[in-house]
């Protein structure tokens, strides 16, 4: 049995939708950890973008192309995720929960400024979301952006509980999920009505995830010289950020990284610049910046346990992709207004930390790009292998990236081209995934 750290009572309202548990002060105590990413330009300024390569999520987790119990996302087209463009990605918030034993809670999150997008285990309502055959009997929607999870089971760890953690879904699919495993925090146990019988799933945290069209509050800003400066916009003060940069030279990869002293609100600050000697080998890099990261987040409230099952979770994407970016750990109050939680029954205490990543298409990027799309888009093979080498690179983040090297050098001809690499590079990577 695990000791539970004492903590002041979090008062959270429960809403008349909760099912009738029972109110007295319970013994739990809830943590969750996420990320948001966004994407800039030099001037600061978010880029919309859509990812047409994401990361890899297990077959089980549930989405608005899969979301069973007869209903759908309102005004659902296919490919739905695909299809957003957006400014934020909301990324692998997990649920964590632990008890002295085993209880029932209502768990509801919503998300006002976006739309839940994937989500695991089974919800018993979700939305914006409609019927999908009118015909049929459908209590399971709701006209809001929101997850609910009711009668949620809480299986506290016992002596057995190595045999239950077997018993969790595997998938050949999912870097980004099973990492989050690795703490100890309860089962999780949810029961629905699936198309036959009684289904029950079983997890050890409530996962989801989703998108949205919102401002965080670091602006970065970039100068030609890749001068970088961070302001925080926002009304509280920001601490443990991180400049981060990977670059491929042809030989592997290095990179390099700068904590920057905390940013108070409505001021800004210049991030240490990074110099060619400050460029180690990948593996030196991620241990160096992996152990300091986990540090920030068990500072900011985390099990040491669970900071480390979030940089594990996120590590290939954070200290492995090619190019620049800021993390920084978001104000908790920026968090509840962004997503607010009710729980019920209340818990003994609430941590909730998220990280923003702030991913940046330098202008030296996106010049480098526009000359050799130029070059290729004119027969030059030379340029086009690079041009194809830099968009892979630049993964995910390829299309923003793109529509800046137009703004550099607006020719039609080259941004076409570019386009044509992205969508190859992005249907080779799926067929490589389906192998």
């Amino acid at each position: 049995m695990k000791t539970l750290i004492s903590a002041t009572g979090l008062a959270i309202v429960a809403s008349a939708w909760l099912s009738p548990l029972a109110r007295a002060q319970s013994d739990y105590i809830v943590h969750e950890w996420g990320t948001f990413t966004s994407v800039q330009g030099g001037d600061g300024e978010l880029l919309p973008w859509r990812p047409l390569q994401t990361s890899e999520l297990p077959g089980f987790v549930y989405n608005w192309n899969r979301p069973g119990l007869n209903r759908m996302h309102a005004g659902s087209v296919p490919g739905f995720k695909n299809a957003l463009v957006t400014l934020q990605r909301m990324e692998t918030p997990v649920i964590y929960f632990y008890s002295s034993r085993d209880m029932n809670a209502d768990v509801s999150v919503a998300f006002p400024q976006g739309v839940i997008t994937e989500w695991y285990p089974q919800a018993t309502q979700i939305g914006p979301s409609e019927p999908l055959d009118t015909n049929l009997p459908c209590n399971s929607t709701l006209m809001e952006s929101r997850a609910v999870w009711k009668n949620l089971r809480l299986v506290a760890p016992k002596m057995d509980y190595a045999v239950d953690a077997v018993r969790l879904p595997q998938d050949k699919f999912g870097s980004h999920y099973f990492a989050a495993r690795e703490t100890g925090s309860d089962i999780v146990q949810m029961d629905f009505v699936g198309p036959t019988n009684q289904v029950s799933e079983t997890d050890k945290f409530i996962f989801y995830r989703g998108a949205g069209s919102f401002k965080t509050p670091l602006h970065v800003s970039v100068d030609a010289t890749d001068a970088v400066v961070a302001a925080n916009t926002g009304t509280e003060g920001l601490a443990h950020l991180f400049l981060v940069s990977v670059r491929d030279n042809g030989h592997g990869k290095t990179a390099a990284f700068a904590t920057l002293k905390p940013v108070a609100a409505g001021a800004s600050s210049p991030c240490p610049r990074l110099q060619p000697a400050d460029f180690v080998p990948l593996e030196k890099f991620q241990s160096a910046i992996s152990a300091q990261m986990q540090a920030a987040l068990a500072e900011a409230g985390l099990f040491k346990a669970e900071a480390a099952a979030m940089v594990n979770t996120w590590k290939d994407s954070w200290f492995a992709e090619e190019g620049d970016r800021v993390l920084y750990i978001l104000p908790r109050a920026w968090t509840d207004a962004t997503l607010p939680m009710t729980l019920n029954p209340t818990p003994l205490k609430l941590v909730r930390v998220m990280v923003g990543r702030a991913e940046i298409i330098t202008p030296q990027t996106a010049l480098e790009l526009s000359g050799n799309l130029t070059r290729a888009a004119a027969g030059d093979a030379g340029g086009r292998a690079v041009a194809k080498q830099e968009i892979k690179g630049l993964g995910r983040f390829a299309e923003p990236a793109l529509r800046l090297a137009y703004g550099q050098n607006q020719s039609t001809n080259a941004f076409e081209l570019g386009y044509q690499l992205l969508y190859k590079g992005a249907q080779e990577a799926a067929q490589l995934k389906s192998e």
